[in-house]
């Protein structure tokens, strides 16, 4: 998903001008072209088969799996969560009906120029084109607050979504401390180096959290549309629920190959942002990825994402710099990532990161790369 934190006017303007649902066909404001640009792996197998992670299993396996994923994929299944199946089936018929409400009432909470939160097509950033999908965004504790502006009453139906959607706020964060300190096992601290340690320490402390509820409503031409341009989350972690329609993407390398990710019941997919790859040291990668659409089924996805306060400086943990050497990227707020990539036109790829990287002559010259 798109940063949860975009400020500018055009990223955060609603676009309700067009209903997907009644379309015969794709228009040119909806049409993507170079969707085929790589080939697509949908039944993956062998070194493209998406790794899946058993939280319910072995630590020490579950640890080294994850790292395993977190340097070659970015991204990983994550199964033996603990979280009840029921959790997953309340929120997808929550955000089906809240989707299915009248053009007129979610229009009370479009996004306004200025703010990322409310209701609207998904944010276009930098692309010239509408995506195949409409989304809200909202503050994962302040749900009460946000959702006031669909249901004004407060009425039965407005009470029943809060609370799902605050079991699922509930279920996710413990998910996501217990994820952090998994991968910060990976990374090779032992947990007492992660209770001692005082950035280990505030940033499980201090972890916000937004969510995004998306609908990828049935296509009549896939191949002519994007549910999701191609992209890479800007924050530590995000933890995805999703409905059991495949159409989330994963770019693969050398050579270059979108592999779909399985939508098995109960599995969730958890995908790492640019800043937990600058929080160590390039070691774990953030994941490049999209989201198609199909002529068939509507496809509902709910990302949770988890990264530090805006105006926390993010830097490689020690644990993660090899000794001898230097860190390679510079220490960084979120708020100042975001600046860097909305100045730059950056929304996809890797740009953000080489413009984070410490330059060979910065280290030869001893410029502390943490500034």
């Amino acid at each position: 998903m798109l940063s949860p934190m975009t400020t500018s006017p055009a990223a955060a303007a609603a676009t309700p001008c067009f209903e997907l649902r009644s379309a015969e066909r794709v228009p040119e404001t909806h049409a993507w072209p170079g969707i085929d640009d790589h080939p697509t792996v949908k039944a993956a197998a062998g070194g493209d088969a998406v790794p899946v992670v058993d939280l319910g299993g072995d630590p020490d396996v579950a640890r080294a799996a994850a790292g395993r994923a977190a340097e070659e994929w970015g991204a990983f299944l994550l199964v033996g969560h603990g979280v009840a199946a029921g959790v997953a089936a309340r929120v997808e018929e929550q955000v089906a009906r809240l989707f299915a409400l009248p053009a007129a009432e979610k229009a009370r909470a479009g996004r306004r120029p200025g703010e990322f939160n409310g209701y609207g097509r998904a944010p276009r950033l930098n692309f010239s084109n509408h995506m195949w999908s409409e989304g809200y965004t909202f503050p994962a504790a302040a749900v009460r607050a946000e959702f006031r502006r669909v249901w004004p009453d407060a009425g039965d139906d407005y009470l029943r979504f809060c609370d799902v959607m605050e079991e699922h706020h509930a279920e996710m964060r413990a998910l996501g401390v217990r994820l952090l300190d998994m991968l910060f096992g990976a990374l090779g601290l032992t947990d007492a180096q992660i209770a001692a340690g005082e950035t280990e320490r505030e940033i499980r402390e201090t972890l916000t959290a937004t969510t995004h509820l998306n609908m990828y409503p049935r296509c009549p031409q896939p191949e002519r549309a994007i549910g999701m341009a191609a992209h890479t989350d800007s924050g530590f972690i995000t933890i995805i629920l999703q409905s059991p329609v495949p159409g989330l993407q994963l770019l693969r390398r050398q050579p270059d190959r979108w592999v779909t990710v399985p939508a098995p019941p109960g599995a969730l997919v958890v995908v790492l942002g640019d800043l937990f790859q600058v929080l160590t040291n390039g070691r774990f990668r953030s994941a490049l990825h999209r989201a198609v659409v199909n002529r068939e089924r509507d496809r509902i996805s709910v990302p949770y994402f988890l990264g530090p306060p805006a105006d926390m400086k993010v830097a490689p943990l020690a644990a993660a710099v090899p000794p001898g050497t230097k860190a390679a990227f510079r220490g960084v707020t979120w708020r100042e990532y975001l600046e860097i990539r909305e100045k730059q036109a950056i929304s996809v790829d890797a740009s953000v990161m080489k413009m984070l990287q410490v330059a060979e002559e910065e280290e030869e010259g001893g410029v502390p790369p943490n500034n």
